[in-house]
């Protein structure tokens, strides 16, 4: 390994022209193709103000890069076909991840294909001496809302516990808590999440600009992430004290929210000052190290324009395979019918709640009685996975949020007894405004195989969906009301509904198939 000279032949320099202008050309090609990608992730940005910051990222990527131009200046562009390998791989991963419509993961294979692009065109040389500005790219891809709702029990949990410390009574059930002054909810605006969101990417950026060495950037960034959900505990604690303390006269409404970025400010500049003392960025940035002969590509320089045409033609074939895949007609869909089963029998409608799924193409909502239990039955089918009409979708929940009616006091993935059998369902705990409770338990049917963990459930009709196999599914969901002291009874009612009437739920996947 040796570092590169300070100065290289005037050709070398003059050897950028074509390759940056080619480069960007392609990368702009790319996008359009992969156009409905990009703009899922613009749309987030334009409605979330917790991914607001998506549009300062490729900005800033490129500002970094410009940064160290003198060190990139002197590297001669070389193509690598080790950059299609990335390319088949973030391709493929971007199929999957389209068929299951999982927008996240697309989204992070778009960015790969556009390093893995860098990469075939300039060569390894340049993406190692470009790694953090090109790796800061995937920070444009809006994810995170999957830790909304651990934080949501992160935040009660600190809350619930400093209000007890503090000496003042607590009832607490779910997300939901009272104290002599008030009734609390954490929601999901208390989760933190655009707080760590904006926390890690500034603190990752500033790590890198101001620290030279890789512990030291390691050990930031970590702070980065796990002081704001501290402080936003914190935060969620101040709130419900300064309200308590003022007979409910502060810190609701508008001043809930300007207490909140007031405390987290003073927090991220308390982070960002004491992270100053050990700043190394008077420091000369560690020199670009060339990679030896055999990780160079090769030593024979593969041709520009070829390599480019390679690359349109290996990214293309991805989105035009999901095009065709989207194309195809939809399978014939008989009604969802369920024969009633040991000894159910159709009863009357004996609660207001109703679940949210959407875009299923059947669905079939029936209460059941047997010897006085009551039953709620909801299917949700849906005949092939595309936009819109998943089975595992964000916006398939038990109830809204601030639904002023019923609310979700408990949710969790647990085991259970069906038919002589163990297994997994996701259980929840409802109240209603009218003091109705009901246990509900869901899981999905796919391939008449029972399934909870939604990313298992998307991967399995990923595969399916671009094996050109039957990717459909059924979202089952039991209901029954329950008492205080009675959570055993309605588990034991749930159980044997399911039991009696599992074999009639799964005949109507054998139906589909029949067609």
């Amino acid at each position: 390994m040796s570092a590169l000279p300070d100065s290289l032949p005037l050709t070398a320099r003059n050897g950028w022209l074509l390759p940056a202008v080619l480069t960007v050309g392609v990368l702009l090609l790319l996008t359009g193709i992969f156009w409905p990608t990009f703009h899922s992730m613009v749309e987030v940005w334009e409605r979330s103000e917790t991914f607001a910051h998506g549009y300062l990222i490729v900005p800033i990527s490129a500002w970094l890069i410009w940064r160290k131009r003198g060190t990139l200046a002197q590297i001669r562009p070389r193509p690598d076909w080790r950059g299609l390998l990335l390319l088949v791989a973030a391709g493929a991963s971007w199929l999957l991840a389209d068929a299951g419509s999982v927008n996240v993961v697309a989204q992070y294979a778009f960015i790969a294909l556009l390093i893995g692009v860098v990469w075939a065109l300039l060569g390894w040389t340049f993406v190692w001496a470009a790694f953090f500005p090109l790796m800061f790219l995937f920070f444009a891809v809006p994810v995170g809302e999957f830790l909304i709702q651990p934080l949501m029990g992160v935040t009660a949990d600190f809350t619930v516990s400093m209000l007890q410390l503090t000496g003042i009574p607590v009832y607490r059930e779910g997300t939901f808590f009272s104290i002599p002054s008030g009734d609390w909810s954490v929601v999901e605006g208390c989760s933190g999440l655009r707080y760590l969101i904006a926390s890690i990417t500034l603190g990752v950026l500033y790590a890198y600009l101001t620290y030279r060495s890789w512990q030291r950037r390691v050990l930031f960034s970590l702070a980065a992430m796990i002081v704001p959900v501290f402080a936003n505990s914190g935060r969620a604690y101040m709130i419900v004290m300064i309200a308590h303390l003022s007979d409910m006269k502060l810190a609701l409404g508008v001043d809930h929210y300007i207490y909140g970025w007031v405390f987290f400010g003073i927090v991220m500049l308390l982070l960002f000052w004491i992270g100053s003392f050990w700043r190394e960025d008077d420091q000369p940035e560690a020199e670009v190290v060339r990679p030896a002969a055999g990780q160079a590509g090769g030593s024979r320089a593969l041709p520009l324009l070829p390599v480019a045409l390679a690359v349109l033609l290996v990214a293309g074939l991805w989105p035009a395979y999901a095009r065709w895949l989207d194309a195809r007609a939809l399978p014939a869909m008989p009604p969802l019918q369920v024969s009633a089963q040991g000894g159910w029998q159709p009863g009357a409608a004996f609660t207001s709640w109703l679940p949210h799924w959407v875009g299923a193409d059947r669905q079939l909502r029936q209460s059941y009685t047997q010897a006085g239990r009551n039953v709620f039955l909801e299917l949700d089918y849906y005949v092939t996975q595309r936009q819109d009409a998943e089975l595992i979708n964000s916006q398939n929940f038990m109830i809204r949020q601030k639904d002023p009616h019923w609310s979700n006091v408990g949710e969790a993935i647990v085991s259970v007894e069906i038919g002589g059998v163990q297994r997994q369902v996701r259980q929840a705990k409802m109240r209603g405004s009218d003091g109705q409770r009901l246990l509900v338990w869901q899981w999905n049917l796919i391939n008449q195989r029972p399934l909870v963990n939604d990313q298992l459930a998307k991967l399995v009709l990923a595969f399916d969906r671009v094996r050109l196999q039957r990717d459909d599914g059924l979202s089952v969901l039991i209901a029954t009301p329950y008492e205080d002291a009675g959570l055993d009874n309605a588990a034991a009612t749930l159980a044997r509904f399911a039991a009696d009437m599992e074999p009639a739920i799964g005949q109507t996947l054998d139906q589909v198939d029949g067609q």
